[in-house]
């Protein structure tokens, strides 16, 4: 194992460091919208499972069982990342999640605020990860009278928006009017996901071209 604090080298499920009784804790966050979702435990067999299935595997400490997440309530958690920590001693997992990740049915376990601390508030990732999901959805089975299966059905409709909410923005950019900025940019990014979305993309892939462009900028 390397003495360097920044080495990147893969590290194998035997090279972490477990407890007492052989495990660790285990993060999982959503990989669309970096929400974390739950924290669990994985031996170092739970780990091994999880990456040669792809589904999210971990050591129940009540039980002294290997459970997969979701085999009994549909809601598993398809692995599309995992890491370690720079002490090898806790893991992240990067998942799609089909269903809510609590047995309460909440979307996250992380939902209950602590007295005295503000309450857990989504995040602007998580915010246009849930809007994306209903676009998603209102082009796949579209409500009748819904507006976006409108915009849709409608490529000219589609453009004209993204135009028109762009021309807004700047008259309200170029008045100093902060609350219309907002608005206006509010509708420039929804018009511009249900383009996107019409042509099968996503914001990850617009951020993969940022990151790349980032990369060449550092060259």
């Amino acid at each position: 194992m390397s003495n360097d604090p920044l080495d990147r080298t893969p590290l194998a499920p035997a090279g972490l460091t477990y407890d007492a009784r052989g495990l660790v804790p285990a993060v999982v966050q959503d990989a669309t919208s970096g929400e974390v979702l739950m924290l669990a435990y994985q031996s170092r067999e739970a780990l091994e499972q999880t990456l040669a299935t792809g589904k999210a595997t971990f050591f129940s400490r009540s039980r002294d069982a290997l459970w997969v997440k979701g085999e009994t309530s549909g809601n598993v958690q398809a692995v599309k990342a995992a890491a370690t920590d720079c002490d090898h001693d806790a893991v992240l997992l990067r998942v799609h999640p089909r269903g809510p990740a609590c047995h309460t049915g909440e979307r996250t376990c992380f939902y209950r605020p602590i007295e005295g601390a503000a309450p857990p508030a989504p995040t602007p990732a998580e915010t246009l990860a849930q809007l994306e999901a209903v676009l998603e959805s209102r082009q796949t089975n579209p409500p009748p009278g819904s507006y976006v299966a409108r915009l849709f059905a409608n490529e000219t409709l589609r453009h004209k928006k993204v135009g028109e909410e762009a021309t807004e923005l700047v008259i309200a950019s170029l008045g100093k009017r902060r609350e219309e900025v907002c608005a206006e940019a509010a509708d420039v990014l929804f018009h511009t996901l249900v383009l996107l979305r019409a042509h099968g993309l996503s914001l990850a892939d617009v951020a993969a071209v940022l990151r790349e462009r980032e990369g060449k900028r550092r060259e």
